[in-house]
Protein backbone atom coordinates (compact mmCIF):
# COMPACT_ATOMS: atom_id res chain seq x y z
CA UNK A 1 0.00 0.00 0.00
CA UNK A 2 1.69 3.13 -0.91
CA UNK A 3 2.00 6.20 2.16
CA UNK A 4 1.20 9.69 1.67
CA UNK A 5 3.66 12.04 2.19
CA UNK A 6 3.14 12.93 5.59
CA UNK A 7 2.79 9.05 6.80
CA UNK A 8 5.81 8.53 5.10
CA UNK A 9 7.73 11.33 6.37
CA UNK A 10 6.30 10.62 10.06
CA UNK A 11 7.78 6.59 9.74
CA UNK A 12 10.98 8.19 8.69
CA UNK A 13 11.31 10.09 11.74
CA UNK A 14 10.59 6.82 14.06
CA UNK A 15 6.95 7.64 14.64
CA UNK A 16 7.46 11.54 15.44
CA UNK A 17 5.67 14.07 13.50
CA UNK A 18 8.15 16.54 11.72
CA UNK A 19 7.25 19.94 11.99
CA UNK A 20 8.66 22.51 9.56
CA UNK A 21 10.11 25.90 11.41
CA UNK A 22 8.33 28.70 11.74
CA UNK A 23 9.28 31.70 9.36
CA UNK A 24 10.37 35.23 10.49
CA UNK A 25 11.79 38.15 9.49
CA UNK A 26 14.92 36.75 8.16
CA UNK A 27 13.52 34.95 5.69
CA UNK A 28 11.73 37.59 3.77
CA UNK A 29 13.33 39.09 0.80
CA UNK A 30 15.40 42.29 1.15
CA UNK A 31 12.52 44.68 -0.35
CA UNK A 32 10.10 43.02 1.71
CA UNK A 33 11.51 43.17 4.45
CA UNK A 34 12.57 47.16 3.77
CA UNK A 35 9.29 47.71 3.05
CA UNK A 36 8.15 45.82 6.14
CA UNK A 37 11.03 47.96 8.11
CA UNK A 38 9.72 51.40 6.78
CA UNK A 39 6.40 50.85 8.37
CA UNK A 40 7.59 50.67 11.52
CA UNK A 41 7.06 53.71 14.22
CA UNK A 42 9.73 56.56 13.57
CA UNK A 43 11.23 55.83 17.25
CA UNK A 44 12.28 52.28 15.68
CA UNK A 45 14.57 54.33 13.14
CA UNK A 46 17.29 54.96 15.91
CA UNK A 47 17.95 51.40 16.62
CA UNK A 48 17.76 49.74 13.36
CA UNK A 49 21.44 49.39 12.89
CA UNK A 50 21.80 47.54 16.22
CA UNK A 51 19.66 45.04 16.04
CA UNK A 52 21.99 42.82 13.41
CA UNK A 53 23.99 43.25 10.08
CA UNK A 54 21.32 43.10 8.12
CA UNK A 55 19.05 45.17 9.50
CA UNK A 56 21.73 47.73 9.29
CA UNK A 57 22.20 46.99 6.09
CA UNK A 58 19.22 47.38 4.94
CA UNK A 59 18.37 50.77 7.44
CA UNK A 60 21.41 52.29 4.85
CA UNK A 61 19.72 51.39 1.40
CA UNK A 62 18.61 54.01 -0.86
CA UNK A 63 15.93 51.46 -1.45
CA UNK A 64 14.99 51.43 1.98
CA UNK A 65 14.18 55.16 1.59
CA UNK A 66 12.38 54.49 -1.27
CA UNK A 67 10.26 52.32 0.83
CA UNK A 68 9.74 54.68 3.78
CA UNK A 69 8.52 57.35 0.95
CA UNK A 70 5.78 54.78 -0.34
CA UNK A 71 4.12 55.10 3.57
CA UNK A 72 1.68 57.82 3.08
CA UNK A 73 1.41 59.67 6.25
CA UNK A 74 3.17 59.20 9.58
CA UNK A 75 1.62 60.96 13.03
CA UNK A 76 3.59 64.01 13.49
CA UNK A 77 6.35 64.73 16.40
CA UNK A 78 6.43 68.32 18.37
CA UNK A 79 9.59 69.60 18.12
CA UNK A 80 9.44 70.86 22.01
CA UNK A 81 11.47 74.03 22.53
CA UNK A 82 12.57 75.51 26.67
CA UNK A 83 14.46 78.42 28.20
CA UNK A 84 16.38 75.75 29.90
CA UNK A 85 19.30 74.17 27.70
CA UNK A 86 18.79 70.07 27.25
CA UNK A 87 19.07 67.72 24.36
CA UNK A 88 16.29 67.90 21.54
CA UNK A 89 12.85 66.73 22.62
CA UNK A 90 9.87 65.92 20.71
CA UNK A 91 6.46 64.51 21.70
CA UNK A 92 5.03 61.51 19.13
CA UNK A 93 1.46 62.11 18.95
CA UNK A 94 0.86 58.52 18.26
CA UNK A 95 2.77 57.00 21.10
CA UNK A 96 2.48 59.79 23.29
CA UNK A 97 5.99 59.68 24.42
CA UNK A 98 9.06 61.65 24.44
CA UNK A 99 11.64 60.64 21.59
CA UNK A 100 15.23 62.62 21.00
CA UNK A 101 15.68 64.96 18.21
CA UNK A 102 19.14 65.76 16.59
CA UNK A 103 21.20 68.72 17.50
CA UNK A 104 19.93 71.97 16.28
CA UNK A 105 22.33 73.13 13.57
CA UNK A 106 24.66 75.56 14.91
CA UNK A 107 24.43 76.33 19.04
CA UNK A 108 22.99 80.10 18.78
CA UNK A 109 20.10 78.59 15.87
CA UNK A 110 16.32 79.21 17.02
CA UNK A 111 14.02 77.54 14.91
CA UNK A 112 11.22 79.89 13.35
CA UNK A 113 9.06 77.53 11.00
CA UNK A 114 8.12 73.74 9.92
CA UNK A 115 6.68 72.22 7.12
CA UNK A 116 6.58 68.28 6.22
CA UNK A 117 9.31 67.14 7.36
CA UNK A 118 12.05 70.02 7.73
CA UNK A 119 12.10 72.83 10.37
CA UNK A 120 14.02 75.94 9.49
CA UNK A 121 16.31 77.67 12.01
CA UNK A 122 17.45 81.67 12.09
CA UNK A 123 20.49 83.04 13.47
CA UNK A 124 19.22 85.87 15.41
CA UNK A 125 22.73 87.25 15.14
CA UNK A 126 23.48 87.59 11.54
CA UNK A 127 19.63 86.65 10.20
CA UNK A 128 21.29 83.56 8.04
CA UNK A 129 18.45 80.84 7.70
CA UNK A 130 19.28 76.92 7.76
CA UNK A 131 16.89 73.87 6.93
CA UNK A 132 16.61 70.73 8.61
CA UNK A 133 15.74 67.44 9.20
CA UNK A 134 15.55 66.77 13.02
CA UNK A 135 15.16 62.88 12.55
CA UNK A 136 18.31 62.67 10.33
CA UNK A 137 20.10 65.89 11.26
CA UNK A 138 20.84 66.29 7.85
CA UNK A 139 20.93 70.59 7.15
CA UNK A 140 21.10 73.00 4.34
CA UNK A 141 21.99 76.48 4.41
CA UNK A 142 20.33 78.87 2.58
CA UNK A 143 21.14 81.97 0.44
CA UNK A 144 21.29 85.12 2.38
CA UNK A 145 18.22 86.52 1.60
CA UNK A 146 17.84 90.10 -0.32
CA UNK A 147 18.05 93.74 1.74
CA UNK A 148 14.63 94.49 2.86
CA UNK A 149 13.38 97.65 1.56
CA UNK A 150 11.66 100.42 3.29
CA UNK A 151 12.72 103.49 5.31
CA UNK A 152 15.37 103.36 7.87
CA UNK A 153 15.58 99.56 9.43
CA UNK A 154 12.47 97.70 8.41
CA UNK A 155 11.41 95.40 10.66
CA UNK A 156 11.21 91.49 9.92
CA UNK A 157 7.41 90.68 11.04
CA UNK A 158 7.23 86.86 10.33
CA UNK A 159 8.87 84.14 8.36
CA UNK A 160 6.62 81.58 6.82
CA UNK A 161 7.77 77.92 5.35
CA UNK A 162 5.55 76.19 3.34
CA UNK A 163 4.97 73.91 -0.18
CA UNK A 164 7.28 70.72 -1.82
CA UNK A 165 9.65 71.74 -3.00
CA UNK A 166 9.04 74.46 -0.17
CA UNK A 167 9.51 78.05 -0.53
CA UNK A 168 10.59 80.39 2.45
CA UNK A 169 8.74 83.89 2.41
CA UNK A 170 10.06 86.82 4.68
CA UNK A 171 7.59 89.67 5.64
CA UNK A 172 9.46 92.96 6.20
CA UNK A 173 8.39 97.04 6.36
CA UNK A 174 5.83 98.98 9.03
CA UNK A 175 2.23 99.23 8.27
CA UNK A 176 1.34 100.13 5.27
CA UNK A 177 4.47 99.49 3.94
CA UNK A 178 4.96 96.48 3.73
CA UNK A 179 7.30 93.91 1.29
CA UNK A 180 7.72 90.05 0.73
CA UNK A 181 10.76 87.94 -0.01
CA UNK A 182 10.46 84.27 -1.52
CA UNK A 183 12.86 81.76 -1.59
CA UNK A 184 12.32 78.54 -3.81
CA UNK A 185 14.41 75.47 -3.14
CA UNK A 186 14.15 74.05 -6.56
CA UNK A 187 15.59 76.95 -7.57
CA UNK A 188 17.42 77.75 -4.86
CA UNK A 189 17.53 81.06 -5.27
CA UNK A 190 15.29 84.41 -3.80
CA UNK A 191 12.90 86.53 -4.71
CA UNK A 192 12.12 89.92 -4.41
CA UNK A 193 11.45 92.13 -2.29
CA UNK A 194 7.99 92.86 -3.45
CA UNK A 195 6.09 95.59 -2.09
CA UNK A 196 2.40 95.17 -0.51
CA UNK A 197 -0.28 97.76 -1.54
CA UNK A 198 -3.64 97.75 0.63
CA UNK A 199 -6.65 96.52 0.03
CA UNK A 200 -10.30 96.90 0.92
CA UNK A 201 -10.65 94.00 3.38
CA UNK A 202 -13.87 93.14 1.74
CA UNK A 203 -12.54 91.24 -1.58
CA UNK A 204 -10.03 89.38 0.28
CA UNK A 205 -11.08 85.22 -0.14
CA UNK A 206 -12.83 83.15 2.65
CA UNK A 207 -11.12 80.85 4.86
CA UNK A 208 -10.84 77.65 3.07
CA UNK A 209 -12.65 74.80 4.05
CA UNK A 210 -12.36 72.23 6.69
CA UNK A 211 -10.19 69.14 5.56
CA UNK A 212 -8.62 70.50 2.10
CA UNK A 213 -5.81 69.04 0.60
CA UNK A 214 -2.26 69.16 1.94
CA UNK A 215 -0.42 72.32 1.33
CA UNK A 216 1.18 72.30 -1.87
CA UNK A 217 2.69 75.30 -4.60
CA UNK A 218 -0.82 77.23 -4.15
CA UNK A 219 -0.94 77.72 -0.27
CA UNK A 220 -2.69 80.10 2.12
CA UNK A 221 0.53 81.17 4.92
CA UNK A 222 -1.17 82.55 8.03
CA UNK A 223 1.71 83.82 10.45
CA UNK A 224 1.99 86.05 13.14
CA UNK A 225 4.73 88.92 15.11
CA UNK A 226 4.40 88.53 18.33
CA UNK A 227 5.70 91.57 20.11
CA UNK A 228 5.39 92.41 23.79
CA UNK A 229 3.03 95.76 22.45
CA UNK A 230 0.79 92.72 20.96
CA UNK A 231 0.17 90.86 24.34
CA UNK A 232 -0.92 93.22 26.81
CA UNK A 233 1.19 91.15 29.78
CA UNK A 234 4.18 91.65 28.05
CA UNK A 235 4.84 87.61 28.38
CA UNK A 236 6.88 87.31 24.77
CA UNK A 237 9.02 84.05 26.51
CA UNK A 238 10.22 82.47 23.35
CA UNK A 239 12.28 83.53 20.67
CA UNK A 240 11.26 80.74 18.51
CA UNK A 241 8.12 82.07 18.33
CA UNK A 242 8.68 85.80 16.94
CA UNK A 243 8.65 85.13 13.55
CA UNK A 244 6.48 81.81 13.81
CA UNK A 245 4.33 80.75 10.51
CA UNK A 246 1.46 78.17 9.96
CA UNK A 247 0.43 77.19 6.40
CA UNK A 248 -2.97 75.61 5.73
CA UNK A 249 -4.07 74.95 1.56
CA UNK A 250 -5.88 78.08 -0.43
CA UNK A 251 -9.02 77.56 -1.64
CA UNK A 252 -7.89 76.29 -5.11
CA UNK A 253 -7.42 79.88 -7.21
CA UNK A 254 -4.16 79.09 -9.26
CA UNK A 255 -0.87 81.07 -7.50
CA UNK A 256 -3.32 82.66 -4.47
CA UNK A 257 -2.00 82.30 -1.27
CA UNK A 258 -2.82 84.61 1.47
CA UNK A 259 -0.42 85.52 4.41
CA UNK A 260 -1.84 86.61 8.28
CA UNK A 261 0.10 88.59 11.30
CA UNK A 262 -0.61 91.01 13.96
CA UNK A 263 -0.02 94.01 14.24
CA UNK A 264 1.25 96.44 16.85
CA UNK A 265 -2.67 97.29 17.76
CA UNK A 266 -3.51 93.71 18.13
CA UNK A 267 -5.33 93.76 14.62
CA UNK A 268 -5.08 90.73 11.95
CA UNK A 269 -3.29 91.83 8.73
CA UNK A 270 -4.13 89.70 5.70
CA UNK A 271 -1.75 89.77 2.30
CA UNK A 272 -2.44 88.31 -0.45
CA UNK A 273 1.03 87.22 -2.05
CA UNK A 274 -0.23 86.74 -5.27
CA UNK A 275 -2.16 89.65 -5.80
CA UNK A 276 0.52 91.79 -3.47
CA UNK A 277 -1.92 93.37 -1.53
CA UNK A 278 -2.74 93.14 2.01
CA UNK A 279 -5.99 94.40 4.16
CA UNK A 280 -6.59 94.51 8.34
CA UNK A 281 -9.63 91.85 9.52
CA UNK A 282 -11.77 92.97 12.32
CA UNK A 283 -10.75 92.25 16.11
CA UNK A 284 -11.66 89.39 17.81
CA UNK A 285 -11.64 91.39 21.17
CA UNK A 286 -11.72 95.31 21.91
CA UNK A 287 -8.23 96.95 21.95
CA UNK A 288 -8.65 97.03 25.89
CA UNK A 289 -8.78 93.97 26.91
CA UNK A 290 -5.72 91.90 28.02
CA UNK A 291 -5.07 88.46 26.39
CA UNK A 292 -2.40 86.21 24.88
CA UNK A 293 -3.00 85.50 20.80
CA UNK A 294 -1.23 82.80 18.75
CA UNK A 295 -1.96 81.59 14.90
CA UNK A 296 -2.12 78.29 14.10
CA UNK A 297 -3.23 75.50 11.16
CA UNK A 298 -5.11 72.54 12.10
CA UNK A 299 -7.28 70.37 9.20
CA UNK A 300 -6.62 71.99 6.02
CA UNK A 301 -7.45 75.49 8.47
CA UNK A 302 -6.61 78.75 9.88
CA UNK A 303 -7.21 79.24 13.12
CA UNK A 304 -6.47 82.16 15.52
CA UNK A 305 -6.04 80.99 19.62
CA UNK A 306 -6.97 83.19 22.07
CA UNK A 307 -6.50 83.21 26.43
CA UNK A 308 -8.15 86.00 27.99
CA UNK A 309 -9.90 86.67 31.54
CA UNK A 310 -13.37 86.90 32.08
CA UNK A 311 -16.05 87.27 35.02
CA UNK A 312 -13.15 86.19 37.58
CA UNK A 313 -12.04 83.10 35.23
CA UNK A 314 -9.80 82.34 31.99
CA UNK A 315 -10.93 81.04 28.70
CA UNK A 316 -8.86 79.63 26.01
CA UNK A 317 -11.16 79.72 22.77
CA UNK A 318 -10.39 78.85 19.52
CA UNK A 319 -11.91 81.66 16.58
CA UNK A 320 -11.53 80.50 12.63
CA UNK A 321 -12.38 83.77 9.96
CA UNK A 322 -14.75 82.93 7.72
CA UNK A 323 -17.27 84.60 5.73
CA UNK A 324 -15.87 87.85 6.95
CA UNK A 325 -15.84 87.36 10.51
CA UNK A 326 -14.72 85.59 13.03
CA UNK A 327 -16.27 82.39 14.61
CA UNK A 328 -15.71 79.76 17.69
CA UNK A 329 -14.95 76.58 16.90
CA UNK A 330 -13.90 75.09 20.25
CA UNK A 331 -12.90 76.04 23.62
CA UNK A 332 -10.69 74.46 26.55
CA UNK A 333 -13.02 72.97 28.79
CA UNK A 334 -13.61 75.67 31.98
CA UNK A 335 -12.08 73.02 34.51
CA UNK A 336 -8.59 73.15 32.23
CA UNK A 337 -8.37 77.04 31.51
CA UNK A 338 -9.33 77.83 35.24
CA UNK A 339 -6.24 77.43 36.06
CA UNK A 340 -4.32 79.96 34.04
CA UNK A 341 -6.95 82.88 35.69
CA UNK A 342 -4.73 85.85 37.35
CA UNK A 343 -1.38 83.77 36.35
CA UNK A 344 -0.79 86.36 33.06
CA UNK A 345 0.18 83.25 31.14
CA UNK A 346 1.51 83.26 27.42
CA UNK A 347 0.61 80.53 24.71
CA UNK A 348 2.28 79.02 21.87
CA UNK A 349 0.56 76.74 19.46
CA UNK A 350 1.32 74.82 16.59
CA UNK A 351 -0.72 72.43 14.75
CA UNK A 352 -0.84 69.42 12.45
CA UNK A 353 -3.67 67.21 10.81
CA UNK A 354 -6.44 67.57 13.47
CA UNK A 355 -4.40 68.25 16.23
CA UNK A 356 -3.39 71.31 18.13
CA UNK A 357 -1.11 71.92 20.62
CA UNK A 358 -1.57 74.30 23.23
CA UNK A 359 1.82 75.50 25.49
CA UNK A 360 1.17 77.71 28.47
CA UNK A 361 3.53 79.08 29.94
CA UNK A 362 4.03 81.65 33.19
CA UNK A 363 5.33 82.30 36.39
CA UNK A 364 3.19 80.59 37.88
CA UNK A 365 1.00 77.96 35.61
CA UNK A 366 2.44 75.86 32.83
CA UNK A 367 1.09 73.64 30.60
CA UNK A 368 0.59 71.38 27.13
CA UNK A 369 -2.26 70.40 26.07
CA UNK A 370 -3.60 68.80 22.92
CA UNK A 371 -7.20 69.51 21.06
CA UNK A 372 -8.74 67.64 18.76
CA UNK A 373 -10.12 70.50 16.43
CA UNK A 374 -12.93 68.23 15.11
CA UNK A 375 -14.28 66.95 17.84
CA UNK A 376 -13.01 69.66 20.51
CA UNK A 377 -11.88 67.11 22.83
CA UNK A 378 -8.46 68.02 25.05
CA UNK A 379 -5.99 66.83 26.94
CA UNK A 380 -3.34 67.29 28.89
CA UNK A 381 0.08 66.17 27.73
CA UNK A 382 2.10 63.83 29.83
CA UNK A 383 4.81 65.26 32.05
CA UNK A 384 8.60 65.29 30.48
CA UNK A 385 10.79 64.50 33.41
CA UNK A 386 14.73 65.16 32.92
CA UNK A 387 17.12 63.43 34.00
CA UNK A 388 17.65 64.79 37.26
CA UNK A 389 13.73 64.06 38.20
CA UNK A 390 13.00 67.59 37.16
CA UNK A 391 9.92 68.23 35.00
CA UNK A 392 11.07 69.79 31.78
CA UNK A 393 8.51 72.91 31.22
CA UNK A 394 7.94 73.78 27.53
CA UNK A 395 7.31 77.18 25.88
CA UNK A 396 6.22 76.34 22.26
CA UNK A 397 6.48 73.47 19.70
CA UNK A 398 6.85 73.34 15.90
CA UNK A 399 5.21 70.19 14.23
CA UNK A 400 7.16 68.31 11.36
CA UNK A 401 6.04 64.55 9.82
CA UNK A 402 9.00 62.64 11.15
CA UNK A 403 10.31 60.74 7.98
CA UNK A 404 13.88 59.66 6.88
CA UNK A 405 13.74 59.73 3.44
CA UNK A 406 13.04 63.73 3.25
CA UNK A 407 15.81 65.45 2.13
CA UNK A 408 16.78 69.29 2.63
Amino acid sequence: MELSVEASMTAASGGRKRRCPPRGLGDLHDDVLERVLARLPPVSFFRLRAVCRRWCAAAASPTFLDACGRVPSRDPWFLMLSDRPHPPLAFDAAESSWNPCRAAPGPAAVPVASSGGLVLYRAPDTGALVVANPLTGATRALPSPPPPQGHGAPQLHSIAMYGSPYRVALFTGELPHLFMALFDSSRDSWEGPVALSRRSEAVLPDAPPHGGASAGADDTVYFLSKSGDVVATNMQRSASKQYSSVVAPSDGRDGEAVAYFLSHSGTVVACDTARRTFAELPRILPVYFEYSIDVVACNGAAYAVVLAEYLDTASLRVWEFAGGAWRQVAAMPPAMSHAFYGKKADINCVGHGDRLMVCVSSGEANGCFMCDVSSNQWEELPKCVNGDGEVNEFLAAFSFEPRLEISV
